[in-house]
């Protein structure tokens, strides 16, 4: 248990269940998403402050240059980061501010010594997580190729974390996170 509302970091590979796992905290008392930002155009049906924190570049560039980013990274031309101010609200208001990110935004969290929970998501097998990658259809080939490879370099990761969760079920998943961070 780590004492207190915090930063609750989810990572892992891609095809591990973060989202659905994440969804399941969510529906819970105590958790709450964190907005993030990203240079991207909104998709139909995205709201501005409610799915993401949408900034043109120049202004993206500016909050990363002024430190009001927990962490950021470039992801297929577009820009990606966590604004400290949507993490230091939720934890203000008494509940775990939850994120979903990447192996990479993860270190970065943490090196931003932001006090944080990092929790690893692990699939329950190789072949399940192949399996879950080529289920959602909505990658090319190669892109399941390169999320695999990605997969591989992530798993070596996982003692990094302050705790290893495997996802058979998602909600077995998220009652072992929520317990875990109390």
């Amino acid at each position: 248990m780590v004492g207190g509302p915090r930063l609750v970091v989810v990572s892992g590979p891609s095809g591990a269940g973060k989202t659905t796992v994440c969804g399941r905290l969510l529906s819970r008392k105590g958790f709450e998403r964190v907005v993030t930002a990203t240079t991207r155009p909104p998709r139909p049906r995205e709201r501005a402050g409610v799915d993401y924190h949408f900034l043109a570049e120049q202004e993206f560039e500016a909050w990363a240059k002024q430190g009001r980013f927990l962490e950021w990274a470039t992801v297929h031309g577009r820009r990606y980061g966590t604004p400290r101010a949507s993490v230091e609200e939720i934890v203000k208001r008494g509940r775990h501010a939850l994120l979903n990110i990447d192996v990479q935004g993860a270190d970065s969290v943490r090196a931003s010594g932001f006090p944080c929970f990092l929790v690893f998501l692990l699939p329950p097998s190789w072949e399940e997580l192949e399996h879950r990658l080529r289920r959602r259809g909505t990658d090319a080939e190669g892109e399941i190729q390169r999320r695999l490879a990605d997969a591989k370099r992530e798993l070596l990761r996982q003692d990094d974390f302050d705790l290893k969760v495997v996802n058979v079920d998602p909600e077995r998943a998220a009652d072992e996170i929520a317990r875990a961070v109390g």
